[in-house]
């Protein structure tokens, strides 16, 4: 269901900014185009239409696209061209996006088709921004496939034209005509050389990473508090804290953020374990990586992506299919967050030493009838395994296709698919160990404030029962965005900027 909140108003391209593409993504809050932003558009579709006229070849206008470029179309072929360029391009199949996911993904492609050197009309960009106002969600395949990000385009694109499926209320692919009925929208046909600006560029990765980054900073921040937590727990020295071992702006902002959670707290043990004391310098680099991806998406955004672009009165063959300064930004924050689960792994098994503690042998209530929070650490365990799968660069090698016109490829949906798990599978470790210093706090130890607000969502008691249920709990409080904001200090920027 969209908000009715106030739309946000673009009255320039740099307007959709990246927290209005999360505010559209989130169904927060819609996005209208202002009329002197359709007004420029207009004037740039003039322009764009004049320069067409002739009979100077255009890629992807009057000829063909990849091994057919060197075929000419005909009047009757290029007025079809631009929508059969949808058609056959949409190979793709389930899994697909998520609503959240796909609604990023367009906010992202009307953002650079408002790039001048894209050349579409005005009303292709309005008919973007009805569809999100409408929620009619595109089915885009999770899987990107290889020459850029022509595969989950087409889907989108197709859904344009009546031709394609949308996601259901259940998250399943349906026809799309039907639903675009329903919202009272027609199917909008793409004008000359929009169907070929609509598959170009990298908006897919671009709206996915700007999606991560904001979900990354918000992880950061509970990965913080948690690590605070067990931390307080096992009463670990605060030497690892001191503002004096701070190499950067990052790790001094963690480090301050890390005394004033653990104020007042005991510190029982001289050294504690090695997983305890690099917390912070390894939230310090998953904190550049969020900031570069960030950075990459703010590039990314504002780019000549087009191919072919309309630059200085011609038509100009691009790169900017290729994605590689995010695929390589998002690679980064893969492995960084990866390295943070790890991290949380290990302290969750140190929680379970009596001689690290105190408390008793696996926070268990009743060693020996109760496992306690053993089988959860091997859950965490087993998460990080699973991750260590996705931390390879996903932007490598060369591969030819279409013949041998494209010989080396473009993964960035491959490089967005290592991220999502990177959040997914961190969030989940979290998960774990909030559960074991929720468990700790049931049986004798302290921890900080804003853990305590955890139990409120799970059951009384500290004896084993099924607890994948708890985590389940805490994972969906962890995606609400806990602790809420001003519960606990800052740690950087949380609007995706």
């Amino acid at each position: 269901m969209i908000s009715r909140a106030s739309p946000a108003v673009i009255a320039a391209a740099a307007d959709l900014s990246p927290a209005v593409i999360v505010a559209a993504a989130r169904a927060e809050r819609p996005v209208t185009l202002a009329p002197e932003l359709l007004d420029a558009l207009a004037a740039n579709r003039r322009d764009t239409l004049a320069d067409l006229a002739g009979d100077r070849p255009v890629y992807g206008v009057n000829t063909g696209m990849g091994a057919m470029a060197g075929v000419r179309l005909d009047a009757a072929a290029q007025a079809r061209q631009q929508n059969t360029l949808m058609i056959g391009r949409a190979v793709g199949s389930a899994p697909w996006l998520s609503r959240r996911e796909a609604r990023a993904v367009l906010a992202a492609r009307l953002r650079t088709l408002l790039h001048p050197a894209a050349g579409v009309s005005p009303g292709l960009c309005g008919f973007l921004a009805a569809l999100l106002d409408a929620d009619v969600v595109p089915a885009i395949p999770r899987g990107g496939g290889a020459a850029g990000e022509i595969i989950p385009l087409a889907h989108a694109g197709a859904v344009l034209i009546g031709a394609g499926q949308v996601l259901g209320p259940d998250g399943e692919a349906i026809d799309a005509a039907p639903v675009l009925a329903a919202a009272g929208l027609a199917p909008r046909p793409f004008e000359a050389k929009e169907g070929v600006a609509f598959l170009e560029g990298v908006p897919g990765l671009t709206g996915l990473a700007v999606l991560a980054a904001d979900d990354a900073r918000r992880l950061l921040t509970q990965v913080l508090v948690t690590a605070a937590a067990s931390h307080t727990v096992i009463g670990a020295s605060h030497d690892p804290l001191h503002p004096a071992l701070a190499d950067s702006p990052e790790l001094e902002s963690v480090l301050a953020t890390l005394r004033d959670l653990l104020a007042g707290g005991p510190a029982r043990r001289l050294q504690a374990p090695v997983s305890f004391r690099v917390t912070a310098p390894a939230l310090a680099v998953a904190r550049r990586a969020v900031d570069g991806l960030a950075a990459a998406a703010e590039r990314a955004l504002a780019a000549v992506t087009d191919s072919p672009a309309h630059l200085d009165g011609r038509f100009a063959g691009t790169f900017g299919f290729a994605g590689t300064d995010l695929a390589a930004a998002a690679g980064a924050l893969t492995t960084a967050l990866g390295h943070l689960a790890e991290l949380g792994a290990a302290r969750l098994h140190r929680l379970l030493d009596p001689e690290i503690t105190g408390l008793p042998r696996q926070l268990s209530d009743t060693p020996g009838l109760h496992a306690g929070m053993v089988t959860v650490h091997k859950r965490a365990a087993g998460v990080v395994h699973r991750l260590r799968r996705f931390a390879a660069p996903a932007l490598i090698g060369a591969m030819e296709t279409s013949l041998g016109q494209e010989d080396v490829q473009s993964f960035g949906f491959e490089a967005a698919e290592c991220l999502h798990e990177a959040i997914a599978g961190l969030r989940d470790v979290v998960a774990c160990e909030l559960l074991a210093v929720h468990q700790a706090r049931l049986l004798g130890a302290p921890v900080g404030g804003a853990v305590e607000e955890i139990a409120a969502v799970l059951p009384p008691g500290t004896g084993d029962r099924p607890f994948g249920r708890d985590l389940d709990r805490l994972i969906g409080l962890l995606a609400g965005g806990w602790p809420a904001p001003g519960r606990t200090p800052a740690t950087g920027p949380a609007d995706g900027r």
